[in-house]
């Protein structure tokens, strides 16, 4: 069991790394692609070799940026079969169709217009390399709503169905997995925020060129661009994050009571502000479970549920038994208890079921079938020793998500001042220490997405597929060994990959400042 636990721990540390390092890199190719369409729309209805020059400027960093987040997703897609192959086998039939839709639609649409759009300015006409661009970044979009789409299944396991002959699941509704609240949300709420990050990433650049004093009226014009696109991204992503909070309250509620340190509920629940967590708290020792808070009343009760007197349950209220219904009614359900005897009472009607199966006893395998149907919704939970191994990081998912939050209003009145400035006071932009903000915002704004993440991720542990499969029944027959070296491996070449990233922007951002957009002829 202990090497078990080693190969399950080291695995989620692998799949983690190369998703972290993955999401790096995916939010400004979402954004930024949309940034360089909408300049180059600029200068298709313009023809001004001005805004020409921008585009192309900008496009160079979407396509060094492109590159390594491509490496990088493919990797994480061959990591489902070699570190989790019994997750691939349980679902492969569900998870495995929205990932080859993204293959086989979104990331070969990306592909072929992505080579007109950098070589192709010459070879054809503008309005179809302006075309080629937006189809880019639509095919970047659609490609990451297929992702989020798999992602948001195994947050909300929908349209499937166990069939016991396969030992697997197997898809009954496409449009139900497709189409569930929780991926229309996540898509919206993700990719929208992959526009702030962009935006803020060009205006970040924008203001060094501010600080060096090249090419400022470029720089003014960029920060416009990204502003508009920023302030729309960002009030979208507060309009869908809303929406999440309501579908993790619905369907993840030990994910929301973690995401507040919430270890009991009340009626009219408080929302925290900003706090810091009891380490020593424990349900008997009675003390607080905050050292400092500062909470909004019934802010809670309202995220959760739009009803500010309604009662939102806690970790431990979980635990015994009491949860909101679909429509918001509070309920006592099965305790986590009871549903791991649920869990293991399925787990015997499938071995019934296969013993059946080869002693050919049909009435034995419908009998067993049955009762298999009819516990199979907490069939993960019979892989559960206690009840309190459903309880996910707590620390972890509480403090990025505050972080999440505390970054995202302070990247609102960021934008909304960037672009009140460009246009209504422009030499405001000229203060060095205004310069300083826009650029260290960069780092504000990833280690926001970062944030967003981990809260998604963590928060939904033990979870890999919610309450049908934990991670430890999910992982690949290996040594522990062997994914310690992969790890490594992919440590060192990530970060190999983000250096010469980064080290190959900054020697174009120096390269396109010395151009002088201004006096380029029309």
């Amino acid at each position: 069991m202990d090497d078990l636990m080693s190969v399950v721990d080291w695995s989620r540390a692998q799949f983690a790394l190369t998703a972290m390092y993955h999401w790096l890199f995916v939010p400004l190719t979402l954004g930024i692609s949309v940034i360089v369409a909408i300049m180059e729309t600029i200068y298709y209805r313009t023809r001004s070799q001005r805004w020409l020059a921008i585009t192309k400027f900008w496009m160079r960093l979407f396509g060094i940026n492109f590159a390594i987040g491509v490496a990088t997703g493919i990797i994480l897609e061959f990591e489902f079969g070699t570190n989790w192959s019994n997750y691939s086998w349980f679902v492969g039939d569900i998870f495995g169709a929205p990932l080859a839709i993204e293959g086989i639609l979104a990331f070969f649409m990306e592909s072929t217009f992505i080579a007109v759009m950098f070589f192709g300015w010459k070879k054809v006409s503008a309005g179809f390399h302006l075309a080629s661009t937006w189809l880019t970044a639509l095919g970047a979009t659609i490609s990451a709503l297929w992702i989020l789409v798999a992602n948001a299944w195994m947050q909300y396991p929908v349209g499937m169905e166990f069939d016991p002959a396969q030992m697997r699941n197997v898809m009954v509704s496409f449009a139900d997995v497709a189409l569930s609240p929780v991926a229309v949300h996540k898509f919206f709420h993700t990719v929208l925020s992959g526009w702030v990050l962009a935006s803020v990433f060009v205006i970040g650049v924008s203001c060094w060129f501010l600080l060096k004093k090249r090419n400022m009226p470029m720089a003014i014009d960029s920060i416009k661009v990204a502003g508009w696109t920023g302030l729309a991204g960002i009030l979208i992503t507060l309009w869908t994050g809303d929406g999440s909070a309501v579908d993790v309250a619905r369907v993840q509620p030990m994910k929301l009571a973690a995401m507040e340190g919430l270890n009991r509920g009340q009626c009219g629940q408080a929302i925290t502000a900003f706090g810091i967590l009891n380490p020593s708290w424990t349900p008997e020792n009675g003390e607080d479970e905050f050292l400092f808070d500062i909470s909004i009343p019934k802010g809670l009760s309202f995220l959760a549920t739009h009803d500010v007197d309604a009662f939102v349950p806690g970790i431990y209220d979980l635990i015994d038994g009491i949860e909101l219904t679909q429509e918001g009614d509070t309920v006592r359900t099965e305790s986590y208890a009871e549903r791991i005897a649920i869990g293991r009472t399925a787990h015997e009607a499938l071995r019934a079921y296969d013993a059946a199966s080869v002693a050919g006893d049909q009435s034995a395998m419908d009998s067993a079938r049955a009762v298999l149907k009819e516990n199979y919704r907490y069939f993960g939970y019979g892989y559960l020793d206690t009840p309190e191994e459903a309880i996910p990081p707590v620390a972890v998912t509480f403090y990025t998500f505050h972080l999440m939050v505390t970054f995202g209003g302070y990247l609102l009145l960021f934008i909304v001042a960037m672009l009140v400035l460009a246009y209504k006071k422009p030499a405001i932009l000229e203060k060095r220490w205004l310069q300083w903000v826009g650029m260290l915002s960069i780092a504000a704004v990833y280690v926001c997405s970062q944030c967003g993440w981990l809260t998604a991720e963590f928060g939904r542990q033990p979870w890999i597929i919610q309450d049908i499969m934990p991670t430890k029944a999910a992982v690949s027959s290996i040594s522990t060994s062997t994914v310690v070296i992969t790890f490594s491996m992919f440590a060192i070449l990530f970060t190999l990959l983000l250096v010469a990233e980064v080290g190959i922007m900054v020697r174009q951002i120096s390269k396109g400042s010395k151009t002088d957009y201004e006096t380029l002829t029309d």
